[in-house]
């Protein structure tokens, strides 16, 4: 099959319209999916400009109508290049035409942009929920923007459990051999050893253990991470590994799952790299974070420019498919033409991934 994927552009004064153009430049990407870009063409036309990138756009009315999905295109027609043929040059876009041009700026934080990347995101929802697109891959968005915008989330992985109705759910990120679960995510340290209980991190495991059989893993080996140094060393430093994760773990074996830990934290996530296990359960934010970019993002010491930017960010439990860039919106690079597309690849490759797995066993 060839997945129908919707992509939301993300922040427009972030990178989110540049590394869209850029992936999209990409011919293996129409070999692999259809892509349904779902933004404002001022923003992605002034990218496709400064990144040379010299494609064309295909207004659409639905994902139906775009040039690889088997219907026709939209009434708007071909904006941009003429004599394009195929798909591979041509974004097809369902434009929410919240911007004019010129009428946002790069590299800041504004009611607008905030309000036009949510409205992206819950088009893509809205498309997935009624099963005109396979997934959804989504930009870079800015939290400070859409809570000016008057949206309280703290992240994408918010909405999509919100306009979903999804209780229980979890972030997984992939770089290379390395994926990491959440425990608890965008909350203070204090919140997050608050919300560490068994219930919560038995719900993660079993998540792990899904998200990695959606991915193709048959019988996934998940280690679990410890919360304080050297797991507890026996209570010496903290309880919450026999009070809340060692009885999460001993009820997911009973069950039947391939689970251990808890293992300390300075030592599971190069194990799982060496191929020990397939999959992390970390029990806050950075502690699943770090080792993820420090797998992925690779910078040249003497030019002190990003070498590599890659790595997935997924949101599991839902009843839709939604993988994501693992970087935020890089206010400071938006409008130079410089950003990597390469976690946008990354993560149209995995929506393609989940998909294939959900709709032909």
């Amino acid at each position: 099959m060839k997945p129908i994927l919707a992509i939301t552009m993300g922040d427009p004064a972030g990178i989110g319209p540049e590394i869209v153009v850029k992936a999209l430049a990409h011919k293996e990407i129409y070999e692999i999916c259809t892509p349904v870009v779902i933004g404002d063409y001022e923003a992605l036309w002034d990218a496709n400009r400064f990144c040379h990138t010299n494609l064309a756009f295909n207004e659409i009315n639905a994902a139906a109508d775009a040039n690889d999905a088997g219907g026709t295109k939209g009434a708007q027609g071909v904006w941009g290049i003429q004599g394009i043929k195929g798909t591979h040059g041509i974004i097809d876009l369902i434009n929410l035409n919240y911007l004019t041009k010129g009428g946002w700026e790069y590299k800041k934080i504004s009611e607008l942009c905030g309000k036009a990347s949510f409205e992206y995101v819950r088009c893509g929802i809205e498309m997935a929920l009624s099963e005109e697109v396979h997934g959804v891959v989504t930009g870079p968005i800015s939290k400070e923007s859409i809570n000016k915008a008057g949206f309280p989330y703290s992240g994408h992985t918010e909405i999509f459990a919100d306009f979903t109705n999804t209780r229980d759910y979890s972030m997984l990120l992939m770089s290379g051999s390395l994926r990491v679960m959440h425990v608890t995510t965008h909350v203070s340290m204090k919140k997050a050893c608050e919300m560490i209980t068994k219930e919560r991190v038995y719900t993660v495991i079993k998540l792990a253990d899904e998200a990695l059989k959606a991915l193709g893993i048959k019988a996934p080996r998940i280690a679990v991470a410890g919360l304080n140094p050297h797991s507890g060393e026996n209570g010496l430093f903290g309880d919450e590994e026999k009070t809340a994760i060692e009885p999460a773990i001993d009820q997911a074996t009973e069950e039947g799952t391939h689970v251990e830990g808890p293992i300390p934290p300075d030592s599971v996530f190069i194990k799982a790299m060496a191929g020990m296990y397939d999959v992390v359960v970390a029990m806050y934010h950075d502690q699943g974070h770090i080792p993820v970019k420090l797998s992925g993002f690779k910078i040249d010491p003497e030019t002190k420019a990003f070498t590599s930017v890659s790595g997935v960010n997924c949101t599991v439990g839902l009843p839709i498919i939604r993988s994501s860039v693992d970087h935020g919106t890089a206010f400071d690079k938006a409008g130079e033409g410089i950003a990597s597309e390469e976690s946008m690849i990354d993560a149209i490759k995995v929506g393609v991934m989940m998909a294939k797995v959900k709709y032909e066993g």
